[in-house]
């Protein structure tokens, strides 16, 4: 990693030559990541940037300052700081925006797409900054975050099962990094966060980044890649820009990098039956391109697919660049029969689409995805929905009377991850876990993917009123938590459900200030069956009840723009 960093800055002091690009980005799950995308319902920002590759490259967006689009800044502030220009504007450094984000759950953890924060109880900080440097085709952004949680106990799976129960979660989840608790105390951990370093020339960029890496249309979830973990070190090869074609625009994504483990027992307080992963880190390694037709207007379809295997199995270059490996299980033979890997390896693949009506003020997406190859086209054609998950999602704005710069958000998204009816005939296993790489698609000890995790089935509701930077508005989410595990585990009693659903009525919202930007959450969980724990058993209703549990969770976060 060492050697390549030192190629690219030495090409990029040889060769120097006069760009326009700028290779700054927009941080995944920022506010402006998502404002941004509003904007482009609006009609404000090219149809032809997809938002299913990212983080977004500032230069693709043609604002003068992507932080300050509505002037806030510029017309009433504490402190202007000009980006600073040198050699007549080939170089330029720039102080990106300081952000500090917190957040609180009262009883136990919920929530995801934090990036480096972890899933816990009580209270927990994150903060971020750094600069951005740019001379010629080369830039540098160092933008590094640090976490701190407070992390107390709560009761867990642990806190009421049996020791035959507890051993029959290890057995179902072992193939995966996804500690219930990260540690015994409060944790605090530095990362190096959104930062990179790449060249780039015209439409194309490479280098070296430790970002948050989001890949699809989803907006609450994502199946492949998502800022639901810690950003990893990778090396990336992508569009800076969508590329025009005599047949239309593309974009695209390849990058390959490294995946760590946490160590940590998947339950704190029942270790027993607890079996240590291998110790190595994982190579991981994907593409995703997409393509707008030049015929369907505003229409991008898009393909990815991932390869994820410990380091050490990694020995050839087939192996290190492994695109153009077969889909069916029919045309490798592996060393396990019928796996279509020549070593232990975990595939993963999606087909999306993003459709946006900019007269109409909307968009409709989908991701239909597969963590289990089909073993020839006939297996597809007879099962397609075999190991399948999906995210469905349409967001449309409705202007308000006499009001030209205010909307009414209307956005809706179901994930669904749990396996279908085909199980029955032949199990695929949940999303995320498989026995060749039993830390699972994971980074630090979160899912890289949906935040809903394996097995998860979230259906999500916002309604929002927005004007500018400034948003309020009220959600209401349903989220069923890891239905694979309980049919296994825990089937139904008499008719009557076990399954842990939690109900999320929650406001939110997003005020300019100055140099300031805040934004806010408070959700008000209701969490039925937790942990499917058994509790007074009553054939009469249909919910097992006296284990529902209420939980608190807020966010509150500030940003300040120089």
């Amino acid at each position: 990693m060492k050697k390549i960093l030192f190629i690219l800055t030495i090409v990029s002091l040889v060769v120097i030559l006069p760009n326009k690009i700028i290779a700054q980005t927009i941080t995944v799950g920022s506010y402006f990541d998502d404002y941004y995308r509003i904007q482009q319902l609006l009609g404000k920002v090219d149809s032809n940037i997809s938002f299913t590759v990212r983080p977004l490259n500032i230069n693709t967006l043609q604002v003068k300052d992507a932080f300050d689009p509505d002037s806030t800044v510029k017309s009433n502030n504490w402190i202007k700081a000009e980006p600073v220009k040198f050699d007549k504007g080939r170089g330029i450094f720039e102080i990106l925006p300081i952000t500090w984000q917190q957040q609180f759950n009262s009883d136990h953890p919920y929530g995801w797409n934090d990036g480096p924060m972890i899933p816990a109880k009580g209270y927990q900080t994150m903060i971020s900054g750094g600069f951005y440097f740019k001379y010629g085709p080369l830039s540098i952004q160092l933008r590094p975050e640090y976490v701190y949680a407070a992390n107390p106990s709560f009761n867990g799976f642990a806190s009421g099962h049996s020791q035959q129960e507890i051993s029959s979660y290890y057995y179902n989840h072992y193939q995966l990094d996804n500690p219930e608790r990260f540690g015994n105390g409060a944790y605090n951990k530095a990362y190096w966060g959104q930062s990179s370093i790449k060249l780039t020339f015209g439409p194309i960029s490479a280098g070296l980044s430790t970002e948050n890496v989001w890949w699809g249309p989803g907006i609450r979830n994502s199946l492949i890649l998502s800022n639901n973990a810690p950003g990893f070190a990778h090396i990336t090869l992508n569009t800076a820009k969508p590329i025009k074609s005599p047949i239309g625009f593309f974009e695209g994504q390849i990058l390959s990098g490294r995946l760590d483990a946490t160590g940590i027992p998947l339950l704190p307080d029942a270790t027993n039956g607890y079996v240590p992963n291998k110790k190595d880190w994982r190579y991981f390694t994907g593409f995703n391109i997409n393509y707008h037709p030049k015929w369907v207007p505003q229409l991008a379809i898009g393909l990815t697919r991932t390869f994820n295997a410990y380091k050490s199995d990694v020995t050839t270059m087939s192996a290190y660049i492994p695109f153009f490996t077969a889909y069916s299980k029919q045309s490798t033979v592996g060393l396990d029969q019928g796996t279509g890997d020549p070593f232990p390896r975990d595939q993963y693949t999606s087909f999306y689409a993003r459709w946006l009506f900019t007269k109409a003020q909307a968009e409709v997406y989908f991701e239909y995805g597969l963590n289990d190859n089909s073993y020839n086209i006939r297996d597809f054609i007879m099962s397609p929905e075999h190991s399948r998950a999906y995210i469905f999602g349409l967001r449309k704005l409705v202007p308000i009377a006499g009001k030209s710069d205010q909307h009414i958000l209307f956005s809706g998204e179901i994930t669904q991850l749990s396996q279908s009816v085909d199980k029955l005939v032949r199990g695929a296993g949940s999303w995320y876990e498989h026995y060749q790489v039993n830390d699972g698609h994971t980074n630090q000890g979160q899912i890289l993917g949906a935040g809903t995790g394996p097995g998860g089935n979230l259906q999500s509701v916002e309604i929002s009123w927005i004007s500018k930077l400034n948003k309020l508005g009220v959600s209401f989410e349903r989220y069923e938590h890891d239905v694979d595990f309980y049919e296994v585990l825990f089937p139904d009693i008499n008719g009557n459900s076990r399954k842990w659903v939690d109900f999320a009525f929650g406001v939110q919202g997003a005020w300019a200030y100055k140099n300031l930007l805040f934004n806010a959450k408070i959700q008000s969980i209701k969490s039925l069956n937790y942990e499917w724990i058994l509790k007074d058993y009553n054939a009469g209703q249909y919910y097992i009840p006296n284990n529902t549990v209420y939980n608190l969770h807020a966010e509150l976060g500030v940003t300040f723009r120089f």
